[in-house]
């Protein structure tokens, strides 16, 4: 059986070696990160703590720090956006390896500007590198992620899959147990006691496992069933970045400094939500303007709830362990991605190769091809919004940040949100 649908999914097209999403993406990421450096530029903490959600204790006034992360949303999501285009032009006309190279030049730039404009003042913290803890985080997560991937291949009641998570399971686990026992943990839980900052953590990994699962799907919906080029494909994600800009400068921002976290929270991932519902609902014959709305729901969803995510992930933080609070939303970032892209992926491509085994198999007609594609598209854009419904679940039941208090002498005075307790 295992034999028969790795067949039907190579006659379905997912054999194509498909590298615009991973190589725009990793174009991105390394465009949003010289942005993220940019914004800790004034924080004294130290390098450990220059990264986006730092910021939180650089600004202190809610109005301030609002319009901090609204700048930062944009320039992020602009770097996106570019990264997305020059991804396809490099896939396109050279090499999706040349999207490796992009890295060099904007890691010399980040070197020679940080090196001029970041100036550490501040006191230093000096203690032992928890090596035992960076071996046992880092091997745990690689044997989640490899177990969701080879899921795809050798299926879910496979030994090899099996034996992935149970490995990354108890080493995990041994992690947890090594932080509580060295001097100097790489993550101290005390970090993760504090019931805002546990539920940035945990709602906005829930999120991005959903959303890169979500571009890598798209991707191959784009040249894989429409059969459009690296470049236009990459041009099609533009319907999403422009209303996540919005979303973050203009709806999330302005609301963060007028409201509890949690509404904001809540509504953000609720609207991403519907938008993948809308996804889930395409067909092979889909009009772009179908396309793009439901990407234009996303964004606007996404963008409006990460920007309070971001605020409250420092919330109350001691400020010896800020550096680690705000690794934290990045490292949440990075693990539901890696797991978002290896399990969205199985899901679909397995359904697509169950569904194309009962409609054909690899002589099935192109209709029959694309229509597998679409089931399998279909199953993994329903899991996504589970996701996504779980985040909002998470910041409903866990988010108790109260709104800020304005100042009654300045409008542009305000003290640092209050926590409220629980309904």
């Amino acid at each position: 059986m295992r034999e028969r649908q790795a067949h039907a999914l190579r006659a379905a097209g997912h054999d194509q070696h498909l590298c615009f999403q991973p190589s725009g993406h990793l174009v991105s990421h390394s465009l949003d990160w010289s942005a993220a450096a940019r914004l800790g530029t004034e924080d004294p903490r130290g390098a450990g703590g220059r990264t986006c959600p730092a910021g939180s204790l650089s600004f202190p006034q809610p109005r301030e720090r609002a319009k901090a992360f609204g700048v930062f949303s944009a320039v992020s999501i602009a770097g996106g956006a570019v990264g997305l285009i020059v991804g396809g032009l490099l896939t396109q006309y050279l090499n999706w390896r040349f999207s490796m190279f992009v890295l060099v030049p904007v890691a010399i730039i980040g070197i020679l500007g940080g090196s001029r404009t970041v100036h550490d003042d501040g006191e230093r913290h000096r203690s032992r590198l928890d090596i035992p803890g960076v071996v046992l985080a880092s091997l745990g997560l690689v044997g989640l992620v490899y177990g969701f991937g080879v899921a795809e291949s050798r299926g879910w009641s496979s030994s090899v899959t099996i034996g992935s998570f149970t490995a990354g399971v108890l080493l995990l686990a041994a992690f947890i147990l090594v932080q509580t026992r060295v001097t100097s943990p790489l993550l101290p839980l005390r970090v993760l006691t504090e019931r805002n900052r546990a539920a940035a953590y945990l709602s906005v990994g829930l999120a991005i496992v959903s959303m890169f699962g979500m571009f890598l799907l798209l991707s191959y919906y784009f040249q894989q069933v429409k059969g459009w080029s690296p470049v236009l494909a990459g041009l099609a994600f533009m319907p999403m970045a422009v209303p996540q800009a919005i979303g973050a400068t203009q709806i999330g921002a302005r609301l963060a400094h007028r409201m509890a976290p949690r509404p904001i929270m809540v509504g953000g991932y609720l609207v991403t939500a519907i938008g993948l519902v809308l996804l889930a609902l395409l067909d092979a014959d889909s009009a772009f303007l179908e396309i793009a709305f439901a990407e234009a729901v996303i964004g606007l969803g996404i963008g409006t709830v990460f920007m309070p995510a971001m605020s409250i992930s420092t919330h109350g933080v001691e400020p010896r362990d800020a550096g680690v609070a705000s690794a934290m939303i990045s490292s949440s970032q990075q693990v539901g991605g890696s797991i978002g892209t290896a399990l969205l992926n199985t899901i679909a491509t397995s359904s697509a190769a169950t569904y194309l085994v009962s409609h054909g198999g690899p002589a099935a007609q192109a209709h029959e091809r694309n229509q597998a594609l679409m089931h399998g598209y279909s199953a993994a854009y329903c899991a996504a919004v589970g996701f996504v419904a779980a985040a909002a679940l998470v910041s409903a039941v866990m988010v108790n940040a109260g709104a800020p208090r304005h100042a009654a002498a300045s409008a542009d005075v305000l003290p640092d949100v209050a926590p409220v307790p629980a309904h």
